[in-house]
């Protein structure tokens, strides 16, 4: 009961919100104060960022996959240097989950900013219709299979040398993040050769795109976002997810309305107790909004950090009632 008190005290999303900002102030500015917390990272942490705090694992994984050839003809150095970022990475996946995509990802802010922003203007958040909206999470898995395919062909020289970091390349947390830094030369199209004029052409496109698709729509570009797919196929050693108790559920729908995902399957599951799809950010929204006593929860192994509570969403007073 006491845990609960505080959560009264302190709502969640406030909480989220603090943390954040934090994580933002952390992963762009970090290494100007001299904190820098590697490669590893399992969220946007740009290296295009000048001064940022840490790396991005997705661009390590495209340089651990495409050098992979050549560390091995140096004696697998570089391999095992590889395999210990990895571990690192899966470490942090499976102690903190999707948080790091809800709760630290300074891409995810700045989509919720967007999403502010929309609201205040009064403008309505647009829908996808459900039949496509299922197919584009495909693309998230397309993207990932392209970072690992894609870097050895560069590495062969069957490709041009831009291609050791395809997703990089066409990345909008290239030309979007490293603005908050003063660094705009990502904006620029780049002239050096076809390649990379290319690829500059589709990252201000894509740039576009997803910014329009982001005021729109709630976490717009974390539909495509290989992180998640990355983290989700990590799931069996997660030790923080979201869970159900299917025979609580009142069937009010409040989850689903809330979520920045759309995502369904929480308001539709009546059988499983596990409702972690590979959409789910462990944003928390879903479990602050429900009003059915422990119906939803987050919980860390089998200790359960924060539950749906019918007291907590009278006090929310209206803040999910979108």
């Amino acid at each position: 009961m006491r845990g609960i008190r505080a959560m009264r005290a302190i709502k969640v999303w406030k909480i989220r919100s603090l943390v954040q900002h934090a994580g933002f102030i952390v992963m762009m500015y970090g290494g100007r104060f001299g904190v820098h917390l590697g490669s590893a990272i399992p969220c946007f942490a740009c290296p295009f960022v000048p001064g940022c705090g840490g790396y991005c694992y997705l661009m390590g994984l495209q340089g651990y996959i495409g050098f992979g050839m050549s560390a091995v003809a140096a004696g697998g150095v570089g391999l095992l240097a590889a395999l210990g970022w990895f571990a690192l990475f899966a470490m942090l996946v499976a102690l903190l989950g999707k948080l790091w995509c809800g709760w630290v990802c300074p891409f995810g802010l700045i989509q919720d900013w967007l999403s502010a922003l929309r609201r205040a203007f009064g403008v309505r958040e647009r829908t996808i219709p459900r039949n496509t909206a299922r197919r584009l999470t495909r693309v998230k898995y397309l993207l990932l299979s392209g970072i690992v395919v894609i870097p050895p062909l560069a590495t062969a020289g069957i490709l041009h040398e831009d291609f050791y970091l395809p997703f990089c390349n066409i990345c909008p947390g290239k030309s979007i993040l490293p603005l908050f830094a003063g660094e705009a030369r990502y904006l620029a199209l780049n002239l050096d050769n076809r390649v990379t004029l290319g690829f500059s052409i589709a990252l201000l496109a894509i740039t576009g795109v997803m910014l329009v698709g982001m005021f729109f729509r709630d976490r717009f570009f974390c539909v495509f976002c290989p992180f998640l797919a990355l983290i989700h196929l990590l799931k069996p050693i997660t030790l923080l997810g979201l869970t159900k108790e299917p025979e609580s559920c009142i069937g009010c729908g409040n989850c689903r309305r809330v979520c920045p995902m759309a995502i369904e399957a929480v308001y539709k599951e009546r059988v499983s107790r596990d409702v972690q799809g590979d959409a789910c950010l462990d944003c928390a929204s879903c479990v602050e909004a429900c009003p059915s006593d422990f119906a939803l929860s987050i919980n860390f192994s089998k200790l359960r950090l924060f539950r749906s509570s019918r007291d907590y969403v009278a006090e929310l007073k209206g803040k999910f009632g979108r």
